[in-house]
Protein backbone atom coordinates (compact mmCIF):
# COMPACT_ATOMS: atom_id res chain seq x y z
CA UNK A 1 0.00 0.00 0.00
CA UNK A 2 2.70 2.21 1.00
CA UNK A 3 4.46 1.62 -2.42
CA UNK A 4 1.64 2.61 -4.44
CA UNK A 5 1.01 5.73 -2.38
CA UNK A 6 3.83 6.52 -2.79
CA UNK A 7 5.12 5.73 -5.77
CA UNK A 8 8.02 3.27 -4.36
CA UNK A 9 9.47 -0.20 -5.61
CA UNK A 10 8.66 -2.45 -3.22
CA UNK A 11 11.03 -5.36 -2.36
CA UNK A 12 9.30 -8.07 -0.34
CA UNK A 13 10.94 -10.67 2.00
CA UNK A 14 12.40 -13.88 -0.41
CA UNK A 15 9.72 -16.67 1.93
CA UNK A 16 8.68 -18.84 -1.16
CA UNK A 17 11.93 -19.56 -2.99
CA UNK A 18 14.15 -20.29 0.68
CA UNK A 19 15.58 -23.74 1.04
CA UNK A 20 15.72 -23.81 4.12
CA UNK A 21 12.40 -22.23 5.67
CA UNK A 22 10.41 -25.78 6.09
CA UNK A 23 13.52 -27.26 7.66
CA UNK A 24 13.78 -24.69 9.83
CA UNK A 25 10.58 -24.92 10.72
CA UNK A 26 10.62 -28.68 11.71
CA UNK A 27 13.88 -28.67 13.10
CA UNK A 28 14.99 -25.19 14.80
CA UNK A 29 18.31 -26.52 16.42
CA UNK A 30 19.41 -27.83 13.40
CA UNK A 31 19.13 -25.24 10.86
CA UNK A 32 18.80 -21.92 12.61
CA UNK A 33 22.67 -21.26 11.31
CA UNK A 34 21.71 -22.23 7.45
CA UNK A 35 18.73 -19.85 7.89
CA UNK A 36 20.16 -16.80 9.38
CA UNK A 37 23.58 -17.41 6.98
CA UNK A 38 20.41 -17.67 4.08
CA UNK A 39 19.11 -14.56 4.92
CA UNK A 40 22.10 -12.15 5.77
CA UNK A 41 23.42 -13.02 2.64
CA UNK A 42 19.57 -11.89 0.77
CA UNK A 43 19.04 -8.75 2.71
CA UNK A 44 22.74 -7.68 2.47
CA UNK A 45 22.60 -8.18 -1.43
CA UNK A 46 19.58 -6.20 -1.08
CA UNK A 47 20.98 -3.56 0.56
CA UNK A 48 23.96 -3.42 -1.41
CA UNK A 49 21.37 -3.21 -4.70
CA UNK A 50 19.26 -0.23 -2.74
CA UNK A 51 22.74 1.44 -2.37
CA UNK A 52 23.08 1.73 -6.01
CA UNK A 53 19.40 2.88 -7.29
CA UNK A 54 18.52 6.25 -7.70
CA UNK A 55 14.56 5.63 -7.47
CA UNK A 56 12.96 5.25 -3.30
CA UNK A 57 12.69 1.46 -2.19
CA UNK A 58 10.14 -0.20 0.61
CA UNK A 59 11.84 -3.49 2.38
CA UNK A 60 9.27 -5.04 4.27
CA UNK A 61 12.03 -6.42 6.49
CA UNK A 62 15.44 -5.35 7.14
CA UNK A 63 18.82 -6.46 7.33
CA UNK A 64 18.76 -5.47 11.18
CA UNK A 65 15.99 -8.06 12.15
CA UNK A 66 18.01 -11.41 11.16
CA UNK A 67 21.08 -10.47 13.56
CA UNK A 68 19.20 -8.30 16.32
CA UNK A 69 16.24 -9.90 16.82
CA UNK A 70 16.28 -13.64 15.18
CA UNK A 71 19.79 -15.02 15.57
CA UNK A 72 19.37 -13.95 19.23
CA UNK A 73 16.56 -15.11 19.66
CA UNK A 74 17.69 -18.57 18.35
CA UNK A 75 20.64 -18.54 20.49
CA UNK A 76 19.29 -17.36 23.75
CA UNK A 77 16.61 -20.21 23.13
CA UNK A 78 19.61 -22.51 22.84
CA UNK A 79 19.16 -23.63 18.60
CA UNK A 80 22.05 -21.97 18.23
CA UNK A 81 25.49 -22.45 19.20
CA UNK A 82 27.63 -19.98 20.52
CA UNK A 83 30.55 -20.84 18.12
CA UNK A 84 27.59 -20.10 15.40
CA UNK A 85 26.42 -17.11 17.00
CA UNK A 86 29.58 -15.08 17.25
CA UNK A 87 30.70 -16.09 13.63
CA UNK A 88 26.94 -15.07 12.21
CA UNK A 89 27.56 -11.64 13.99
CA UNK A 90 30.69 -11.19 12.74
CA UNK A 91 29.92 -11.69 9.61
CA UNK A 92 26.80 -8.76 9.98
CA UNK A 93 28.87 -6.21 11.53
CA UNK A 94 31.34 -6.29 8.79
CA UNK A 95 28.53 -6.23 6.70
CA UNK A 96 27.28 -2.67 8.07
CA UNK A 97 30.43 -1.54 8.22
CA UNK A 98 30.01 -1.20 4.70
CA UNK A 99 26.48 0.49 4.32
CA UNK A 100 24.22 3.45 5.84
CA UNK A 101 20.71 3.31 7.94
CA UNK A 102 17.91 3.60 6.04
CA UNK A 103 15.94 7.15 5.33
CA UNK A 104 13.04 5.77 7.40
CA UNK A 105 12.79 2.53 10.06
CA UNK A 106 8.79 1.96 10.22
CA UNK A 107 8.80 -0.35 13.03
CA UNK A 108 4.73 -2.16 13.92
CA UNK A 109 4.53 -2.76 17.32
CA UNK A 110 1.75 -5.91 18.08
CA UNK A 111 1.30 -7.84 20.57
CA UNK A 112 1.16 -11.38 20.46
CA UNK A 113 -2.25 -12.44 20.13
CA UNK A 114 -1.80 -9.76 16.68
CA UNK A 115 1.00 -12.05 15.91
CA UNK A 116 -1.10 -15.01 16.18
CA UNK A 117 -4.13 -13.82 13.85
CA UNK A 118 -1.40 -12.67 11.18
CA UNK A 119 0.78 -15.99 11.08
CA UNK A 120 -3.35 -17.64 10.88
CA UNK A 121 -4.59 -15.04 8.34
CA UNK A 122 -1.27 -15.44 5.91
CA UNK A 123 -1.71 -19.13 6.15
CA UNK A 124 1.23 -20.85 5.24
CA UNK A 125 1.56 -24.57 7.02
CA UNK A 126 5.31 -24.71 7.93
CA UNK A 127 4.51 -21.22 10.53
CA UNK A 128 1.52 -23.01 11.87
CA UNK A 129 3.90 -24.67 14.65
CA UNK A 130 5.78 -21.78 16.07
CA UNK A 131 5.83 -21.76 19.64
CA UNK A 132 4.30 -18.87 21.60
CA UNK A 133 8.00 -18.57 23.38
CA UNK A 134 9.86 -18.08 20.57
CA UNK A 135 7.09 -15.60 19.45
CA UNK A 136 7.38 -13.75 22.91
CA UNK A 137 11.19 -13.71 22.44
CA UNK A 138 11.35 -12.36 19.45
CA UNK A 139 8.85 -9.93 20.76
CA UNK A 140 10.88 -8.91 23.59
CA UNK A 141 14.09 -8.54 21.35
CA UNK A 142 12.40 -5.93 18.93
CA UNK A 143 11.39 -3.91 21.81
CA UNK A 144 15.10 -4.02 22.97
CA UNK A 145 16.27 -3.65 19.55
CA UNK A 146 13.71 -0.32 18.60
CA UNK A 147 14.82 1.48 22.03
CA UNK A 148 18.39 1.31 20.92
CA UNK A 149 17.93 2.37 17.41
CA UNK A 150 19.93 5.31 15.69
CA UNK A 151 17.80 6.12 13.02
CA UNK A 152 14.67 8.04 11.63
CA UNK A 153 11.76 5.94 13.09
CA UNK A 154 7.70 5.66 13.01
CA UNK A 155 6.55 3.41 15.51
CA UNK A 156 3.12 2.05 14.59
CA UNK A 157 0.70 0.55 16.92
CA UNK A 158 -0.61 -2.60 15.36
CA UNK A 159 -2.68 -4.32 17.46
CA UNK A 160 -5.18 -0.63 17.55
CA UNK A 161 -4.02 1.00 13.73
CA UNK A 162 -5.91 -1.41 10.81
CA UNK A 163 -3.85 0.33 8.00
CA UNK A 164 -4.79 -2.72 5.77
CA UNK A 165 -8.47 -2.41 6.63
CA UNK A 166 -9.12 1.28 7.34
CA UNK A 167 -8.33 3.89 5.24
CA UNK A 168 -7.96 6.80 7.74
CA UNK A 169 -5.81 4.34 10.03
CA UNK A 170 -3.68 3.91 6.48
CA UNK A 171 -4.34 7.85 6.69
CA UNK A 172 -2.58 8.17 9.86
CA UNK A 173 0.47 6.35 9.16
CA UNK A 174 1.21 8.40 5.45
CA UNK A 175 0.44 12.08 8.01
CA UNK A 176 3.00 10.42 10.21
CA UNK A 177 5.62 9.14 6.94
CA UNK A 178 4.97 12.40 5.34
CA UNK A 179 6.12 14.78 8.56
CA UNK A 180 9.50 12.61 9.09
CA UNK A 181 9.98 12.34 5.42
CA UNK A 182 8.88 15.85 4.20
CA UNK A 183 8.24 18.01 7.51
CA UNK A 184 5.12 17.78 7.04
CA UNK A 185 2.19 18.15 9.83
CA UNK A 186 -1.07 16.63 9.56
Amino acid sequence: MLAERYGWEPRYEPVDNNPYLEDFYADMARWSFNLQIYFLNKRFKEVVEISKESKYIIQDRTIFEDARIFAVNLHNQGMMSDRDFANYSDLFDLMMSLVKLPDLMIYIRSSIPTLVQQIQKRGREYEQTIRLDYLQGLSDLYERWIETYKGPLIIIDGDNVKFGENPLDFQKVTDMIDAKLFGLFS
